[in-house]
């Protein structure tokens, strides 16, 4: 039998599992392989997983931490490492719980069809951001990062007109229905998009890899499930998925 497969089934295999459900809270970063892993996890484990959403960080009433602040009942987040950052300061997450996922680079997002701006070196990327009539970005982790660090780092801030989204879908919703020119964000949202295509990563110089990152919440009354399912999620089993989506896994516990 292939090593991966015993492996995969050890990670599943527990007699206290069959009637386990999971809630998970998830952004959009991570959701393309969650998608497709989630099948073959519920199946193979038994657990059923009812799956939310919600932005990393930002403002609004459906950011995680704004879900979880009210009391909505979730047993395992997947966000941005900065958003996690913020719910382990708020003592919303189980200490030592945390892992990280994968890590993903900005890219830019054209509509399908449309010319791609050359976006290869820092000066073609200023070019292509000012020149546009509008910049889609996620109003999350970043969205935030471009318009608080990069755009003002390059001297641009005042002379790109973005347009914050609450979700990263609906910067490439905005793209693919002709009301922005282009989104920057993460290449993995870019690739599970319709209507959108991938028009190339932005420069290594000015470049924000982010890091997407499981762990359970505090209180959760389904943690022997819920820490399989992120043994899943960081397993050599799940990073064909991952990379499929332009991610690389990283399956190494956080700090």
């Amino acid at each position: 039998m292939h090593k991966s497969i015993v492996v995969l089934a050890a990670l599943l295999m527990s007699p206290t599992l069959a009637t386990a459900q999971l809630k998970v809270i998830i952004s959009g970063g991570f959701s393309s392989a969650y998608e497709q892993l989630l099948p073959e996890f519920e199946r193979a484990a038994g657990i059923k997983v009812a799956t939310g959403s919600g932005a990393s960080q930002g403002t609004g009433p459906q950011t995680i931490a704004a879900q979880l602040a009210r009391g909505v009942p979730f047993d395992v987040v997947i966000l941005s490492r900065e958003g996690l950052r913020e719910l382990i300061a708020a003592n919303r997450i189980a200490a030592g719980s945390d892992a990280d996922l994968a890590q993903v680079p900005l890219g830019v997002a054209v509509r399908a069809g449309a010319a791609k701006p050359d976006v290869s070196t820092v000066e073609a990327f200023k070019r292509a951001v000012t020149s546009a009539r509008t910049v889609a970005v996620p109003g999350s982790t970043s969205g935030i990062w471009l318009q608080k660090e990069l755009f003002p780092r390059l001297g641009i801030a005042d002379k790109v007109n973005v347009k914050a989204t609450p979700r990263g879908s609906g910067a490439t919703d905005m793209v693919a229905a002709g009301e922005a020119d282009l989104a920057v964000m993460p290449v993995s949202e870019i690739l599970r998009a319709q209507g959108v295509d991938f028009g190339g990563t932005i420069p290594a110089e000015i470049q924000l890899v982010q890091v997407f990152s499981a762990a359970i919440v505090a209180g959760s009354k389904e943690t022997d499930a819920a820490r399989r399912l992120i043994e899943f999620l960081t397993s050599a089993h799940a990073a064909t998925a991952i990379r499929k989506y332009g991610m690389e896994p990283l399956g190494k516990r956080g700090k």
